[in-house]
């Protein structure tokens, strides 16, 4: 009988892009083996229109997943890192995190490139508060409006004029296939920020395949064998580090943070910015230390330490009042 792998996601049209890039992965390292998408909506998935601090958090986009794993419907979970809490909730584990893809933050705007091509008071639209708060201390004159929907909704209303730009990550257009159409059509441009000046959300660009307890390894080293062989070593050590750093500081999903870890052969460098809700403060924190390629303690151990010195800066007010 040919082993078979429920795999769960969430319905969205970049979800499921997600997920079918695992289940492929998967079928790669495991020929013999079936998989199964098995869509799921989410909390998040239904509440289109509220700010994801007022429905409470990026939380929402894992919970129905967490509880089909749990309740045995799944076999595996397939989220975007960022969504995930900075610790696991008992009983779960990542059991692998994949190859990552860019991790940066793309400027998306109508006609020439860049902050420069934005006009005094330009409409840009954002429904994450660090971006929001990265974007006006960039150009402090701009108008910050608020934008959810899926990239298909944000890049149509982009297009219609209803903003003159917006930010969106990198590797959802990459997941999706539209950074190439973008680029050949010429009505958008897009900018990559760069990761050290306007820093993404922690996890950014990265997935996180998750079970519960044993997970559908038990009793099949096949699929336990199939699901490691997707385990990137760099990928992994770069995420460990960054949710180090935000558990430390006690960040929620919805806090305005960001931090990026870069994981070479000898060294791990991390780069960290926190502000308070209204921008009115932050705080910034990097280092670069030597390592052995792939000690995921001592990459947690760097993560840990800008977040202690963050916390002794005060973080935890920023945090208290975000």
């Amino acid at each position: 009988m040919t082993a078979k792998l429920r795999i769960g996601s969430r319905p969205s049209a970049l979800a499921l892009a997600q997920t079918t890039i695992v289940a492929e992965r998967i079928r790669a390292a495991a020929p013999d083996l079936a998989c199964e998408i098995v869509r799921i909506s989410t909390s998040g998935d239904k509440m289109t229109s509220a700010s994801l601090a007022q429905i409470g958090g990026k939380g929402l986009f894992i919970r129905e997943l967490e509880q089909a794993l749990a309740d045995g419907r799944i076999d595996l979970a397939v989220h975007s890192m960022k969504d995930l809490p900075a610790a696991t909730a008992p009983g779960f584990r990542i059991a692998a995190v994949p190859r990552r893809e860019n991790p940066r933050d793309a400027l998306l705007v109508r006609g020439a490139s860049g902050w420069s091509a934005l006009p005094r008071g330009a409409r840009l639209g954002t429904a994450s508060t660090r971006r929001r708060l990265m974007a006006l201390r960039a150009r402090p004159d701009l108008q910050i409006l608020p934008l959810r929907g899926n990239v298909d909704t944000r890049l149509a209303k982009l297009a219609d004029g209803e903003f003159d730009a917006i930010i969106l990550a990198m590797a959802g257009l990459a997941r999706l296939g539209k950074l190439e159409k973008l680029r050949a059509g010429g009505e958008i441009s897009i900018s990559e920020l760069d990761d050290r000046a306007f820093v993404p959300s922690g996890g950014q660009g990265a997935l996180a395949l998750e079970v519960f307890g044993a997970g559908p390894a038990a009793g099949a080293p096949e699929i336990e064998a199939a699901i490691a062989a997707l385990d990137d070593p760099r990928a992994r050590a770069e995420t460990t580090a960054e949710r180090a750093f935000l558990a430390t500081i006690g960040a929620s999903c919805v806090s305005p943070v960001g931090v990026h870890a870069r994981a070479g052969h000898d060294t791990l460098a991390i780069g960290a910015v926190l502000f308070s809700a209204d921008g009115a403060r932050s705080l910034a924190e990097a280092a670069e230390t030597s390592w052995r390629f792939g000690d995921l303690e001592a990459a947690a151990n760097s993560g840990r330490e800008i977040g202690e010195r963050m916390l002794a800066r005060g973080a935890r007010d920023l945090i208290g009042g975000a």
